[in-house]
């Protein structure tokens, strides 16, 4: 597939909120003593990230006036759930935010909020998982890593801002678990990638042609080149950079911030979960950017090669 910029953005930056505000309201529902200054603080920042992925979701439509009718079809689309759920998530979050603000009673709101996190997590990932014919996507471990990863970047940003706050027993929570779930996210994510990369694929240029030869190739996409095949199902890089962004976004999303988190929980300060952040996010990014990629739509039997 071709990764659509706006849609790498969107699952990357909703996905680092959901984490913040999930172990946020993780914490504050076990008791741990946090500020409701810092609280409000996180909300915001996290609400900003939220309208931010909205944002740039919207330039992947068309004709963004119509965005509406996405939500028409929740009975039987993953999408229209998203769209119903994602706003409803954005209220909650601000509603949260509002009830600190004139000091009002908050506790039904972060599970709340947990609940919500749990179902755009769900309703993102379907997306993808639902559609069968791509077998890279259509496994359970695509729910588990946007879940998982989502956690790993939510907590390595709230355990920056909360080393930044002086929020220390925040910090004492949420830094082992930025590491314990960043390693838990290299582990499934790993998982996938040995999957993807056994897949035998039940279509194949036999199978499409009807012409079973063994050394069958596809030689030119003929008259159909620059169609919108080419530019929306191919992202028209070769195999070398497809393994070199392999193994970027392991080092930059899971093991430089895995080794930054336990040098924080070891008593480094608040340097190492900076410096997390800023390694994780390209790391993020180069993540999905290979999610997106690595997927292998069977209309590119016909249309990948231009003579």
């Amino acid at each position: 597939m071709n990764p659509a910029f706006s849609v790498v953005i969107f699952t990357t930056i909703v996905g680092a909120a959901q984490g913040m505000v999930a172990a946020l309201s993780l914490a504050l529902l076990s008791g741990v003593p946090v500020l409701a200054g810092f609280v409000a603080h996180m909300l915001l920042v996290s609400e900003a990230m939220l309208l931010i992925g909205l944002g740039a979701s919207f330039a992947h439509l068309g004709r963004p006036r119509r965005a509406w009718r996405a939500a028409l079809m929740w009975r039987t689309s993953w999408l229209s759930r998203e769209v119903i759920v994602l706003p409803a998530f954005i209220g909650v979050v601000a509603l949260w935010w509002l009830a600190l603000h004139f000091g009002l009673d908050t506790r039904l709101l972060p599970l709340a909020a947990m609940v919500l996190t749990a179902l755009l997590w769900l309703c993102t990932a379907m997306i993808y998982a639902c559609l069968r014919f791509i077998q890279e996507w259509a496994q359970p471990l695509t729910l588990v890593n946007f879940t998982l990863i989502g956690l790993s970047s939510g907590l390595v940003l709230l355990s920056a801002l909360a080393a930044l706050a002086g929020e220390t027993a925040l910090l004492s929570a949420s830094g082992p678990g930025a590491l314990l779930f960043t390693l838990i996210a290299w582990a499934t994510r790993s998982l996938a990638l040995r999957h993807n990369a056994v897949i035998r694929h039940r279509s194949t240029l036999q199978s499409a042609t009807g012409i079973h030869a063994p050394n069958l190739v596809q030689k030119s996409m003929g008259m159909s080149a620059g169609s919108f095949n080419t530019r929306e199902f191919f992202h028209g890089r070769t195999a070398a950079a497809l393994k070199q962004a392999k193994l970027a976004f392991q080092l930059l999303c899971f093991a430089v911030p895995a080794t930054l988190a336990l040098w924080g929980v070891m008593g480094g300060g608040t340097l190492p979960w900076l410096l997390g952040v800023l390694c994780q996010v390209p790391g993020l990014l180069a993540e999905r950017w290979f999610f997106f990629a690595q997927a292998k739509h069977p209309q590119n039997l016909y249309y990948q090669v231009v003579s």
